[in-house]
């Protein structure tokens, strides 16, 4: 093996109690995490689909990437989780999440590039790796604790006696490390839709709800602690990469300081102290320190001194925005909500829509929608408790709202009416709209295309952010918007050079051009590669430009490449990653297909074709000749141009027009004739 790989890959059949493994080597191709992840479900189920998600036949694999447990920056703590999630509205996708921390790392300490759960346990279960130790054990005495008591209690059981900090003995080794715990709370044990796995306090992989496809599988948790090492192809090559990193994240007149603008990116909600909503007298402000997952300099989170809602970032606090009272009442609330392993992502769009129903006289007890919730302490922390446990237990009202807002909605004869009228604003396959669908099409384009809300902030952090984030601190952009797009362009290999792909205009060079079918493509395929393959930090990478460097120039496309080949030993170019993510992307498009597939179903809600913005979204825009940041208020998607845009795009990726699937020459280029003749057989082949 090359380095970055320890040659193996834990498989668990539940089914059968039974340990074994898999051969890294065989999967090299894919790079880790996400490629890797696709290939395995590809070979052991592809041939069975479509069936559910708790179905028993679903294969969820835990992958680490070649950079996990080696000082990569931001790339060295993430994890990707991957199977077919029940979040998935009208079909349960095959889809993917991606939590932080340090699970990835003991992983590879431990021996292992991932981990294959096949099948279901008959009771309840946990599985615990120590080094090359495997075991299944009961979790019978664990079922029914919330996450934060399960992995108290797995850290007692796997190393009894310890305390932190102390050094304890592992076989000829030792370590002050706890075990990494992968755990569900109760909505997982209930296979509530919508909950999630988390790690440690606030890492989780939330989106898809694989916390309901461990409980289905009766999987409690899984933990893992090793005192291994990760082979380094080229350790002089990596650190020469790290030195050379700096000057990108640091400010080249004050390097002891980060500046940029994904420094002031999503703090805390509960580290606001110039907001009284955050910070009260009853509850004055405590100290605290940065929280970053394994070998990540950004250090996103934080950890209190109070102890209450460590490590949450982002949605998991933002959602908390709209609760009265203190800020120890939200931070109670964010602790809830990880503790009974719920998808912080939905608490937005359901507490909005409760109210709305409520305030329409639609929902609440004897109503048209008979709701047992308290809803005269609505914006409470209280109702917030009580809803978290009626979903987390799938009770009264909390039954149906388990599987998510999309599927209530459902299941109340709403989503269509509600969806149109933008009520709800769930623009694709049932999640939150995240950002604006009918300004960021990066985002809502790519989202359609998949199965999910992509969460990919490329182009959001340096075109969106920037220009916004400025624009409300009364600042000039980092850079204007014509040197913003020529930067980026020059950078998204192997389509640079063309600034248009960039344009977020309606006219003839924006939004609905060939120019904006590359940048769709680029992003499917760099994302599936170098973010969740490789697995560098969405949040950092890609780095187009930045205020730190001289120049303005951030790492990429330099940085992806050098660090990958300093690991692994490899002569990887960045072009041949975002190929192998085209390769990733389309394998992904060919596991839709055989569960149901086709172009019709792309279509986003109505509201995002009929129900203009109202908000200022600053994006670059090329009108009259011109390149500016424009706020785009008022705008929809055109329908019929959108249904262009997407025969333009398929055949771009060298899929039928007529259906979206993949055709035989665009799989067999790829390598992946064995796929062509799965969809052949099943007569989905394009």
């Amino acid at each position: 093996m090359t380095g970055g790989y320890t040659g193996k890959i834990l498989r668990v059949n539940l089914s059968k109690k039974s340990i074994g493994t898999l051969d890294t080597e065989r999967y090299i191709e894919y790079g880790g995490g996400h490629g890797i992840g696709s290939a395995i479900f590809w070979d052991l189920v592809a041939d069975q689909l479509p069936f559910g998600a708790l179905d028993a036949r679903n294969v969820v694999t835990i992958m680490a990437g070649p950079f996990s447990g080696i000082l990569v920056p931001s790339a060295a703590g993430r994890c990707e989780v991957q199977g077919l999630g029940p979040q998935g509205y009208p079909v349960e996708w095959f889809t993917r999440s991606n939590f932080g921390g340090r699970f990835s790392t003991q992983l590879k300490y431990a021996g292992w590039d991932g981990i294959v759960i096949e099948g279901a346990s008959d009771e309840p279960v946990w599985i615990s790796i120590v080094n090359d130790k495997v075991t299944i054990e009961s979790a019978r005495s664990l079922w029914g604790l919330d996450i934060m008591e399960s992995q108290a209690e797995i850290w007692r059981r796997v190393m009894p006696g310890s305390n932190f900090g102390e050094w304890l003995e592992m076989g000829d080794r030792y370590t002050t490390q706890k075990p990494a715990v992968l755990c569900i709370g109760p909505a997982g044990e209930n296979m509530a839709g919508i909950a999630c796995l988390v790690h440690d306090a606030g890492n989780g992989a939330g989106q898809g709800g694989f916390g309901a496809v461990f409980g289905s599988k009766r999987l409690k948790a899984i933990s893992v602690i090793g005192t291994g090492s990760v082979a380094v192809a080229n350790p002089k090559e990596l650190m020469d990469a790290r030195l050379w990193y700096r000057q990108f994240q640091y400010d080249v007149e004050n390097p002891r300081m980060e500046k940029s603008w994904t420094a002031f990116a999503f703090s805390p909600v509960v580290d606001n102290p110039a907001d009284d909503n955050f910070c009260n007298k009853e509850y004055p402000f405590e100290p605290a320190r940065p929280q970053a997952c394994t070998g990540c300099a950004k250090a996103c989170r934080m950890r209190l001194a109070g102890g209450i809602s460590n490590e949450s970032s982002c949605e998991d606090t933002i959602w908390t925005m709209d609760i009265q009272g203190s800020r120890k009442d939200k931070e109670i609330a964010c602790d809830l909500v990880q503790s009974y392993g719920i998808n912080a992502f939905q608490m937005r769009p359901m507490l909005a829509y409760l109210k709305a129903l409520h305030e329409m006289g639609i929902l609440g007890p004897g109503k048209k929608i008979d709701c047992d919730l308290p809803m005269e302490l609505f914006g409470r922390v209280e109702f917030v408790m009580a809803l978290v446990k009626k979903i987390a237990h799938r009770e009264g009202i909390g039954d149906v709202l388990s599987g998510g807002v999309a599927k209530a909605a459902e299941a109340w004869g709403r989503h269509k009416e509600d969806n149109d009228s933008g009520l709800l604003t769930l623009p694709n396959w049932g999640y939150y709209q995240h950002y604006d669908p009918r300004l960021e099409v990066d985002w809502s384009y790519g989202s359609i295309l998949g199965e999910r809300d992509i969460n990919e902030h490329s182009f959001n952090m340096p075109l969106h952010h920037m220009p916004q984030w400025t624009k409300v601190a009364g600042m000039d952009a980092v850079l204007p918007a014509e040197k913003a797009v020529e930067t980026i362009s020059a950078k998204v290999a192997p389509y640079e050079g063309d600034p248009f792909m960039f344009d977020y205009s309606e006219g003839p060079t924006g939004i609905y051009s060939d120019h904006r079918v590359k940048t769709i493509a680029w992003h499917r395929h760099y994302t599936r590669f170098w973010i969740q393959s490789a697995l560098f930090c969405d949040w950092v990478w890609p780095r187009f430009f930045t205020p730190n460097s001289a120049d303005k120039s951030g790492p990429t496309p330099e940085g992806e490449p050098r660090f990958f080949n300093a690991v692994t030993g490899r002569n990887l170019s960045f072009t041949d990653g975002v190929e192998i993510g085209r390769k990733i992307w389309n394998l992904d498009r060919s596991i839709w297909v055989l569960q149901g597939r086709h172009r019709d179903m792309e279509i986003l809600s109505g509201y995002v074709y009929t129900v203009p913005t109202k908000e200022s979204y600053y994006l670059p825009v090329y009108e009259n000749g011109t390149w500016s940041y424009s706020p785009c208020l008022g705008r929809v998607l055109d329908r019929t141009k959108f249904e262009e845009w997407k025969t333009k795009f398929y055949e771009f990726e060298g899929w039928n027009g007529a259906s979206g699937w993949p055709k035989r020459s665009t799989l067999e280029s790829m390598g992946l004739r064995k796929v062509a003749d799965t969809l052949q057989n099943k007569g989905k082949l394009g």
